[in-house]
């Protein structure tokens, strides 16, 4: 765990990667050299690997960030008459709605609250009423809230219909278990500055190879076909377009890293843990979590705002900072929030520091009341 002399990103992503991911950037690299390609053809397996996906499924690497890749699995494995479900308790659940319509997608957009997650039972309810949806789109952690969904009851569903599931592992991917052999599944799209602890740039998605091949034509972009690109490499072992070079590179060296520490199941311990020290610290504070425990992840905590009156986010958060740390704004639309990630190369010991931090905050604004008002109880 490196600290420096930068300030540590308690954000979902970007988030403070190790001084051994940032060295592997110092080394400039040509898209077309066979030393490099090689690299691009590890994470591939690897990430695959990451979800037992054997030889099943492929690995087709995007440049641009998560929702690029996003875009392109939604825009490459749903037919042009296809319908997708997107059960909606979140930012990033909106984004994948706003997505389909862009992509002249029929979508239907299923309301969840905020505060709960989505399930296997509500979207087979959904799949029930309406036959016609060929698709579910289902963000796995919503970090607008920090919220974990059902991942495996949706994927249950999905089989129980004979549709097909696409899953935005973007917060989840490599920290929490997901396995196709019991979370069935036709894509799913994570990033290279997330869970894996690598810097921003590149998506990824994991999909079915029988079904990548068939989509042929079905794109509705040549840069995010990943039919296209997934040919290409085949072939070439190449990027079709120039790649981001820097960041591949230092997602070797971050995956790297997580072979060493022990896999997803020594991350998760990590995150957890960095998790329970956050809320413990944050609770003896006074500041109350939006969400209650079993439905929490251990990625991101959303914490009430203070209910003082000389509470002021942009204060709150340059305060922080100044002491090291860059905290989140919220996301959520009924009531005040703030977010800190429990992601990236830290520890509880940085939780310890980051609540340290928090504090001498909240003194320097003078701010009292730090439980929630009566109204953002009632609203949470």
């Amino acid at each position: 765990m490196i600290r420096g002399n930068d300030p540590i990103l308690l954000t979902p992503g970007p988030l403070t990667t190790s001084l051994r991911t940032k060295q592997a950037m110092l080394n400039d690299w040509g898209s077309w050299d066979a030393a490099f390609n090689s690299i691009t053809a590890s994470i591939r397996r690897d990430t695959v690997d990451i979800v037992n996906g054997g030889d099943e499924y492929t690995c087709v690497p995007l440049q641009g960030s998560g929702t690029f890749s996003v875009e392109a699995a939604i825009g490459t494995i749903v037919p042009r008459d296809g319908k997708v479900l997107v059960p909606n308790n979140g930012a990033y659940c909106a984004r994948i709605v706003r997505i389909c319509k862009y992509l002249d997608r029929a979508v239907i957009d299923l309301t969840v609250p905020e505060d709960q997650p989505s399930t296997g039972a509500i979207v087979e309810a959904a799949l029930a009423a309406d036959p016609s949806i060929t698709h579910v789109a289902q963000v796995h952690c919503e970090t607008g809230a920090g919220i974990l969904n059902d991942l495996s009851g949706v994927a249950q569903a999905c089989r129980k219909h004979n549709k097909g599931l696409i899953v935005d592992a973007m917060s989840s991917f490599a920290a929490l278990a997901i396995d196709v052999r019991n979370i069935p599944f036709d894509a799913l799209v994570a990033a290279s500055g997330k869970c894996l602890e690598g810097v921003p740039g590149m998506g990824f998605v994991i999909v079915k190879k029988a079904l990548l091949e068939s989509r042929a034509g079905n794109a509705h972009s040549l840069a995010m076909d990943l039919h296209d690109q997934y040919v290409y490499m085949e072939k070439t072992t190449q990027w079709r377009y120039t790649p981001p070079t820097h960041v591949v590179a230092a997602l070797r060296a971050a995956i790297d890293q997580y072979k060493e520490e022990g896999g997803q199941p020594a991350r998760l311990a990590r995150y957890s843990n960095n998790c329970a020290t956050l809320i413990d610290g944050m609770a003896k504070l006074g500041f109350r979590p939006f969400l209650a425990s079993p439905v929490q992840a251990p990625i991101i905590v959303t914490f009430h705002a203070p209910a003082d009156p000389a509470y002021n986010f942009k204060t709150f958060y340059e305060l922080t900072r100044d002491r090291g740390y860059i905290l989140y704004p919220g996301k959520l639309t009924q009531v005040e929030t703030f977010r800190v990630g429990c992601i990236g190369a830290i520890d509880a010991n940085e939780m310890r520091n980051v609540v340290s931090a928090v504090a001498q905050t909240l003194d320097a604004m003078r701010i009292k009341q730090v439980v929630p008002s009566p109204a953002a109880r009632k609203a949470a």
